[in-house]
C-alpha cells in the first residue's frame, strides 16, 4: 500500500508514516494480522487513475519489487493495480472504504 501511494500520490514513506498512513484498524495478534484503511489520498488516486497511468505505476512496482528480490510480473501487477482500482471505484460509489489485511 504504502508504495503504491508513493507511486500514484507522491511523497516518501516518510511523510506518510509523518501523516499516520497506514491507518492500523485492528491491530497484531497473537497471529500476526493486521488491518490497514487504505488513505483517502489512495484511495482517490485509485479510482480515478486512467488505465494508462494506472499500467505505468504497476510496472514500477513490480520493478520495486524485483529490486527486493521478489519477482512480480508486469502483466499481473498491471491486473492487481487494476483489480484494486476497480474495487476502490465501486467502494466509493457505495461510500464504502477499502481495507488491507497484512498476515
Amino acid at each position: 500500500m504504502v508504495e503504491w501511494e508513493c507511486l500514484l500520490a507522491g511523497g516518501s514513506f516518510t511523510d506518510l508514516v509523518d501523516s499516520g498512513e497506514p491507518r492500523t484498524v485492528a491491530g497484531q495478534d497473537d497471529d500476526g494480522c493486521v488491518v490497514f484503511a487504505l488513505s483517502p489520498r489512495l484511495s482517490a488516486a485509485l479510482a480515478d487513475g486512467d488505465r494508462s497511468r494506472l499500467r505505468d505505476v504497476a510496472t514500477s512496482w513490480a520493478a520495486q519489487r524485483a529490486e527486493d528480490g521478489e519477482a512480480i510480473d508486469t502483466n499481473t501487477a498491471a491486473a492487481v493495480v487494476g483489480d484494486l482500482a476497480d474495487l476502490v471505484s465501486r467502494a466509493r460509489r457505495q461510500g464504502r472504504a477499502v481495507y488491507c489485511w497484512v498476515a
